[in-house]
């Protein structure tokens, strides 16, 4: 066979792979097991069935997975965006980081009682299976909305604290050779304090210099917009893992701090961040996938260890003790509940595993099997019950059809007093009579509904998921008090 039929045909091997990935989500709507699953799963089978596919290095899986969730998580602060942040920045950032202490230090505890692993061993088992994960959580959210605080307590404790499991990591294998536990807990405490400031600066920094740079240094061609935008996350990355900092908390911060502003081409930046971002998980999943071999599983049980952790995290040690933690957040009983379910592990845990057989820490291969089974677990269980659970609950979710058309004109200049809206349920326009709507001077310009363009008139009845485009003078107040949720 010549080279050039061989590449060929890896070729499209690759792109056959690829276009089965993508299409894998209308199977996995059917079959009700989240995508990530399967690509994880069926990865993991290949590598066993095929040996050369496992010839990659875990150092060159782990690199490749660290590149996958700046997109990710870039894109995960992006859907976020700091007026959502804003409504529950205080609970997100207490149970991304509170949630994650507690979680690893249980974990940490079961496995050196239950299971007999030496306590810098077990403290790193609970290091990784701590965080939640955005690639997954989003994923298995899909084009599901939840209405609510819940949503973004979610989404932002899925991408708080994986930042703060990596820099927990990091720091106590950095801190693992300082010579005893007391010594390890010392100088990881003082890493991880460091990343977490570290990082939160520069991507508060790079956040806003992004927004400076987008909206005031201009490109020749609407395509560039994106990919300075991606060059630009890399660089906040990057530029913080070198002060030794946090670089995910720097770009997850960023992208927060992105996605409400107004800049050139931002639809175009958004849709780019969410392809690329499920491009991202896609790669980590079928790369973390590659790592694990199945045939090991039973080896030290490994499967029975991991599957009697992932039982307790999912029924036991997030429900009491970081329901605990959530006790305080304004949440219905049906939402924190909801929140506490749907906490799940996905490529971070794995990645974090990862860490630990480059670091050649005592029994890692086993522990990385552990870490698999936990995740396979949350992923297939949890993530499969998720719907359900929300109905259960009484949590508010509706099913977001895709919108592949749009009306709209093209402007030069940046447009001023121009606000897009979608009506909440029980908020003040929920219900209202388009003319008895306080808008002063300013109107409505547009109005979707279902995915149709309704005619605006003053007698229209609005009702929550209403679309809105109106348009106010630069002096006018801005009517987001009335299609938010009531206080």
């Amino acid at each position: 066979m010549s080279d050039v039929v061989r590449f060929g045909l890896i070729t499209g091997l690759v792109a056959a792979a690829a276009m089965a990935a993508v299409l894998s989500n209308r199977v996995s709507e059917r079959i009700r097991v989240p995508a990530p699953a399967i690509f994880l799963i069926l990865s993991a089978v290949a590598s066993d069935v095929v040996p050369g596919l496992a010839s990659l290095s875990v150092g060159t899986v782990q690199r490749v997975v660290t590149l996958a969730l700046i997109p990710i998580l870039f894109d995960g602060g992006m859907h976020i965006g700091w007026r959502r942040f804003r409504s529950a920045a205080g609970a997100v950032v207490w149970i991304g980081t509170a949630g994650t202490f507690v979680t690893a230090a249980a974990v940490a505890v079961l496995a050196h009682l239950v299971f007999g692993f030496d306590w810098l061993t077990a403290m790193l088992v609970g290091t990784a299976l701590a965080p939640t994960d955005p690639a997954v959580v989003f994923s298995v959210l899909g084009r599901r909305e939840v209405t609510g605080r819940s949503g973004v307590v979610l989404e932002g404790e899925s991408g708080a604290n994986d930042p703060v499991g990596i820099a927990l990591m990091a720091s106590l294998l950095a801190a693992a050779g300082s010579g005893g536990l007391a010594g390890a807990v010392g100088t990881g405490v003082e890493e991880f304090l460091l990343q977490m400031v570290v990082g939160a600066a520069i991507g508060v920094a790079g956040g806003f210099g992004l927004l400076a740079l987008t909206r005031r240094v201009p490109l020749p061609n609407g395509a560039l917009y994106p990919l300075r935008t991606l060059a630009g996350a890399t660089i906040i990355y990057g530029t913080a893992s070198i002060a030794h900092g946090s670089g995910f908390l720097a770009v997850f911060i960023a992208g927060i701090l992105v996605g409400d502003a107004t800049v050139p081409f931002k639809a175009e930046i958004e849709r780019f961040h969410a392809s690329l971002a499920s491009l991202g998980e896609i790669v980590a999943f079928v790369m973390l996938g590659l790592t694990i071999q199945l045939h090991a599983l039973p080896d030290g049980r490994a499967w029975l260890i991991g599957l009697v952790l992932a039982v307790l995290l999912a029924f036991v040690i997030r429900p009491v003790l970081v329901g605990l933690l959530l006790w305080p957040v304004r949440l219905t009983r049906g939402e924190r509940g909801f929140v506490l379910w749907a906490g799940l592990k996905g490529a971070v845990p794995i990645l974090l595993g990862t860490f630990l057989i480059t670091a050649h820490q005592a029994d890692a291969d086993r522990v990385y099997h552990i870490i698999f089974v936990v995740v396979a677990f949350s992923v297939i269980v949890q993530g499969g019950l998720v719907p359900a659970v929300a109905g259960r609950l009484g949590v508010p979710m509706r099913i977001v059809e895709p919108e592949p058309f749009a009306a709209g004109i093209r402007l030069r200049h940046e447009p001023r007093g121009v606000y897009r809206y979608r009506i909440v349920a029980g908020s003040v326009a929920d219900g209202a009579v388009l003319a008895d709507l306080p808008l002063g001077d300013a109107w409505v310009s547009l109005l979707a509904r279902d995915g149709h363009l309704l005619p605006v008139g003053s007698g229209l009845v609005l009702r929550a998921g209403d679309e809105l485009l109106i348009q106010a003078g630069e002096d006018d107040s801005d009517p987001e008090p009335l299609f938010s949720p009531p206080a």
